[in-house]
């Protein structure tokens, strides 16, 4: 958008005035990048699987909620786009953890389920990712727990 003759643009501050007050350390985007790769390293260090990654556990811990789904139905459900999704669920076929079948009602359809491997995998690490976002957690009280969720909650 072109500037106008004052050096300000429609709707906001002078260029310069916006620039002074805009601290990196107390942008949310962030802060939330920070916590997230904080989260990450411990999943990393804790899970005990060196091939699962936090993206993948999201798939398994989704299925393992939701029963058999479309790939299309699973990214939306994780938050992941398209390629994504295909390349996470392409990872835990080669594993050995979800398949592919017929949708009963609808042949055309594929849907994504555990297999047993997936299943017992779930299983044996959900206690172990529930420490995980324990720690993640630990710097706050249960009240401040509640209050980050139920705000994180509002910007989905």
């Amino acid at each position: 958008m072109p500037a106008k003759a004052s050096g300000t643009r429609r709707g906001t501050a002078p260029e310069g005035a916006a620039a002074a007050f805009y601290i990196l350390d107390h942008q949310i985007g962030f802060a939330l990048r920070l916590a997230h790769q904080r989260h990450c390293a411990l999943f990393a260090e804790r899970i005990g699987d060196p091939e699962l990654t936090p993206t993948q556990w999201a798939a398994l811990a989704k299925l393992w909620q939701t029963g058999p789904t479309s790939q299309n139905r699973l990214g939306r459900l994780t938050g992941m786009d398209a390629s994504t999704i295909r390349g996470v669920v392409t990872r835990l076929i080669k594993r050995g953890l979800v398949d592919t079948r017929p949708d009963r009602e609808d042949a055309r359809l594929l849907l994504i389920g555990l297999t047993r491997e997936g299943t017992q995998l779930y299983r044996s690490l959900a206690p172990i990712a529930l420490q995980i976002t324990e720690e993640t957690l630990s710097p706050l009280n249960q009240d401040e727990r509640e209050t980050l969720m139920r705000l994180l909650d509002k910007l989905r």
